[in-house]
């Protein structure tokens, strides 16, 4: 069976990510600019090997300070580490239209083993010919486990920030032509 290769639609795209603030709610945000392929044994998905980056200066908050902020050593340090990037490859059945994919996810020039969830949202032809294919993606991280140790405590003694950072991403590839 041939290999197929999938391109990233970014205009159909979105990474987001959110993260506790004060422990009472959640602080989100997105990557504006990113990029990825896929590649599979035909239209089997299961067989899907990834590949993402994210440029982590075009994060937002809707707060340019804040922005900036994670764009310094004491989160991003985009100076330094421009990119995120995950790399994967297969897809384990969970059930239904749900998966799971073990990965390698690099932030900060530090790489870690994490597993996504993966839901599959199908595959079709659309208007211009091209095949498309569409997942939903979903996972936690501890931002420790990347060298992002700030910290502060509030006034009252709570926590500012919390360590666990949860991703989702809704992303559509299409079918590079051959």
């Amino acid at each position: 069976m041939s290999t197929k290769k999938w391109a990233l639609d970014a205009t159909h795209s979105e990474l987001q990510f959110k993260v506790r603030h004060l422990l009472v709610s959640n602080v989100s945000g997105q990557f504006k600019s990113f990029n990825g392929t896929a590649e599979t044994t035909g239209d089997d998905i299961t067989t899907a090997k990834v590949q993402f980056t994210a440029d982590v200066n075009s994060i937002t908050t809707n707060n340019e300070q804040r922005d900036g902020h994670l764009k310094t050593g004491d989160f991003f340090d985009v100076e330094n580490h421009p990119n995120l990037s995950f790399e994967g490859a297969g897809l384990e059945k969970a059930k239904g239209e749900d998966y799971v994919m073990h990965g390698t996810l690099t932030m900060r020039g530090v790489s870690k083993a994490i597993t996504i969830n993966v839901e599959y949202g199908g595959m079709i032809v659309d208007p211009w010919g091209n095949n498309r294919v569409g997942f939903g993606v979903t996972g936690k991280i501890n931002r420790k486990d990347f060298g992002v140790s700030f910290s502060m405590v509030s006034e009252t003694g709570g926590v500012l920030l919390g360590e666990e950072v949860s991703f989702s991403a809704n992303v559509e590839f299409v079918q590079a032509a051959s």
